[in-house]
């Protein structure tokens, strides 16, 4: 809907009440454990990522108000989102290892958490961030290319071992040019674009030892991030740069 509303489609009073019931229901139940992005199997948990995301559909909602005119009262909205900010900075955080984490009280790290600038939740050159991006690359990189998670810890319930999650390396090309780092973002990308079939098409993951896609087929999912980082790439104001801009 944000979205919707920066690219000048008519506004829609029956699309605001929906987004306002949205955002009722992310204060009464932002604080709950879930199953996160990937609705692992495991334990529900306090997923940093879902955190996150409440935070988005909060700034966004207060963004429509004052940005674009809808009706409302900002003012509960901006300290839920700063109370939200507040607790994913100290509960999401680990500060021995300069990363933020997969979900609070863990150690483990998340591809998600690259979508943090991407939303414009923190710059890409927050020290954090610049840990963050650093710690996934030295521990989730497999072979050129991003695991979700370790799926060796136990998390989502199932037995260990997967694919390279590929919108997850597409996240991490947006990252790397976001942090000017073009020469490894283009390298990254055209790798990515290389596992394309004969048609163009990308699966959900990719085995890099077996040499073959895995998963749904074809991902909209994948697809959608491969168009977000060819726009961040080439036009040098894409929508990672955008929206970190908020």
């Amino acid at each position: 809907m944000h979205v919707a509303r920066k690219v000048g489609l008519e506004a829609n009073d029956e699309a605001w009440r929906l987004q306002e019931g949205l955002v009722d229901v992310v204060c009464s139940s932002w604080t709950h454990p879930d199953d996160g992005i990937w609705e692992v199997r495991g334990d529900r948990e306090h997923f940093t990522h879902s955190k996150l995301m409440a935070w988005v559909a909060v700034d966004r909602s207060i963004k429509a108000v004052e940005r674009f005119g809808a009706p409302g009262e900002v003012a509960p909205w901006k300290e839920l989102r700063e109370t939200i900010r507040a607790e994913i900075c100290s509960r999401g955080f680990d500060a021995k290892r300069n990363t933020f984490v997969q979900y609070y009280g863990s150690s483990d790290l998340d591809a998600s958490l690259l979508l943090m600038p991407l939303v414009g939740f923190l710059p890409p050159d927050d020290p954090r961030m610049v840990g963050t991006v650093e710690t996934i690359q030295r521990e989730l990189m497999h072979d050129g290319l991003l695991m979700r998670y370790s799926s060796e810890r136990g998390v989502d319930g199932l037995p260990a071992g997967e694919g390279a999650f590929l919108a997850c390396t597409f996240w991490l090309v947006d990252n790397l040019a976001l942090a000017h780092r073009l020469d490894e973002a283009n390298e990254l990308f055209e790798r990515l674009l290389a596992l394309r079939n004969d048609v163009g098409l990308l699966a959900e993951q990719y085995d890099p030892i077996a040499k073959r896609q895995l998963g749904n087929f074809p991902q909209a999912f994948t697809h959608v991030a491969l168009v977000n980082s060819a726009h961040n790439l080439s036009l040098g104001d894409g929508p990672a740069k955008d929206r970190a801009k908020h």
